[in-house]
């Protein structure tokens, strides 16, 4: 059974390749940071390339990414200040949806659990958001979206560069998109802080592993799926999966 993400459900999700690949969990995936101690080790060896530990925490990483900034986006579309905004949120909300239905197609393909909710660290910075309002909520969200996407860029290009698996490249390739236009999206409302956005791109997070890692999926209960809008027009890369 799937849900919608304001349901906020978990699951455990393994797919066709489950019996074999259910070991494929991620703790050494740590926020967008590359942590793994080995990321070139092989994890399995699906028909689409061999899977690396780097591999499969990627694909951890653009679920995580969606679920905090897919709300946020949803908070922008109708408190936002100005126009800008207002399209910023929409344009987070159809392209998070669009990624993330990619992403879980890809993780059922290759056997990879998927958390149901991000990173600790990303919850504050969605509870953050949902607390603010006004001036204050438009350029935060401007400068932790444009920080966040800036920061993943970099594993983007890492994992589209090594990864021999061809559903996790062609998963690369839309993630660089959805991640260009979102950068491109708050850069125009013009309230992205620079400085504090390259501060935050740049700097180690100082926390604790547990902080940076999504809490596993519970067994049982269903999968947060990201709707998108009605009118979306943004679709899943159609050379995923």
């Amino acid at each position: 059974m799937l849900v919608s993400r304001k349901a906020a459900g978990t699951l455990f999700v393994g797919g066709a390749l489950g019996m074999t690949l259910g070991s494929l969990l991620y703790p050494a995936m740590l926020g967008v940071q590359k942590v793994s101690s080995a990321p070139e080790r092989v994890v399995a060896t699906p028909a689409t390339g061999p899977l690396t530990e780097a591999d499969r925490d990627f694909v951890v990483e653009v679920r995580a990414a969606g679920l905090w900034e897919y709300p946020v986006g949803q908070r922008a579309s109708k408190k936002g200040t100005t126009k800008a905004v207002r399209n910023a949120g929409e344009q987070l909300v159809d392209g998070d949806a669009a990624l993330d239905a990619a992403c879980r197609k890809v993780a059922d393909q290759l056997g990879i659990t998927l958390p149901n909710q991000p990173s600790p660290q990303q919850q504050s910075f969605e509870t953050r958001l949902g607390a603010e309002t006004g001036k204050q909520f438009d350029t935060d969200l401007a400068t932790t979206v444009r920080a966040t996407n800036g920061q993943f860029l970099t594993t983007i290009a890492s994992v589209r560069t090594t990864t021999r698996n061809s559903v996790v490249r062609a998963l690369a390739d839309q993630a660089n998109d959805t991640v260009l236009d979102h950068i491109t999206a708050v850069e125009k409302t013009g309230l992205v802080d620079f400085v504090q956005a390259l501060a935050q791109e740049t700097a180690s997070p100082g926390l604790p592993a547990q902080s940076l890692t999504p809490p596993p999926a519970v067994a049982g209960q269903p999968q947060v799926v990201l709707t998108p809008r009605a009118n979306s027009t943004v679709s899943p890369s159609p050379t995923v999966g």
